[in-house]
This record gives structure tokens, sequence and C-alpha cells, in this order.
């Protein structure tokens, strides 16, 4: 661990590494705001949309959620916005699972208001960053057309990012994204019998 000739070997892989990473990013001369899917079984998804949100308005940049699904649930991120609404727009327009609202009328005309909000988030230009929380839930639902969320997208303005989450994300959003993770759940606290747990969860 301590021999100087594994040191300047080592040192000398790290300088010919840095020479290659610096001729790839020379490459990457493309700028403009991406489009953004968060799916798959597993948790964070939603978390990581709200860590992208920290760090834009650790930017300065101007930042909106919408939340589609979540309702009238208390949630640390919906505490901590409300508490601190100077920070960002935070706007909560679901009516909560289809299996609570047991109401499919309801739950069409929840997420066609939250879709129109999202619109008018999304055009305006003063908006940097849009959070589009829960909306595969609701596409996957087909609570709303994903032919005209898709059409709307392609046309967006692309001078802003749009993080969509939710599990089961649509082919056709997949399709048109320009980042998309999928969240693998490899093990999880509720399957041996833990409720959700404030601050991981909710």
């Amino acid at each position: 661990m301590s021999d100087p000739e594994d040191f300047t070997r080592h040192n000398a892989r790290m300088k010919r590494l840095q020479t290659a990473r610096a001729k790839i990013q020379a490459r990457k001369t493309e700028e403009r705001g991406l489009l953004i899917v968060h799916t798959g079984n597993g948790k964070g998804k939603s978390s990581s949309a709200f860590g992208m949100a920290i760090r834009s308005l650790g930017w300065g940049m101007k930042v909106g959620v919408v939340q589609y699904v979540k309702g009238n649930w208390e949630t640390g991120e919906k505490n901590f916005f409300i508490a601190n609404p100077s920070l960002l727009t935070f706007e909560v327009m679901g009516e909560g699972f289809t299996w609570d609202t047991q109401d499919r009328a309801r739950d069409i005309a929840a997420a066609r208001a939250a879709w129109e909000r999202s619109k008018e988030l999304i055009l305006d230009p003063a908006y940097d960053f849009i959070i589009l929380d829960e909306l595969n839930i609701v596409l996957r639902n087909d609570t709303l057309p994903i032919e005209e969320i898709v059409e709307f997208l392609k046309a967006r303005p692309l001078e802003k990012h749009i993080c969509i989450t939710g599990r089961g994300a649509k082919a056709e959003l997949l399709e048109i994204a320009d980042l998309v993770t999928e969240f693998t759940e490899v093990k999880h606290p509720y399957h041996a019998g833990f409720k959700a747990q404030k601050g991981v969860e909710f």
C-alpha cells in the first residue's frame, strides 16, 4: 500500500484517465432542458426528484411541483414546502389513490385539473424546473390520455427541465424522454411487516 512505485503507476493511470475524460467532455456541447422520467417499483422516485429540486434552488432556479396522487396525505415534503412558500411552487392536486376515492369521475376531474395546472407552469417562462409527481400513475390508469400528454411534451419549451415520477411509465413517454431511470427494489421493510416510516417514505 505504501510502495512508491505503486503510487507512481497509479498517478500515471489517473493522468491518462483525466486526459481521456477531458476529450469525452469536450464533445458534449448540447445544452437544453431535459425531459426526465423516474419509474420502476423501487422506492425513491419522488425523493430523487425533490433532490433535483433542491439542487436547482441552489442555482437560483425557479421550481414548480404538481402532485397528482398523494392528495390529503400529510408528507414531510408537503409540510416543508408549505412552511416555506418562498422556496418553490408546491401544489397538491390529487385526490388520493383510486382505491381510496372509489370514484372514477372524480379521479378524472382531479387529474385534468392537475394537468391543466402543469401546462400553465411548463409554459410560464419564469419557471426553470417542473416536477410532475406521480403523473405516471395517472397515465397508467388511463385517467388522462397518454397521446395528449406526449403531444404537449414534444412541443414543450426546451429551456426548462421537467421530471415525471411514478411507477409504470408508459412506453410512449419513455420514447420521448431524454433521461429515464428505473428504480429497482432489492429489499423493502414493508415485506418484513414494517409500516411506512415517517421521514423515509412520507
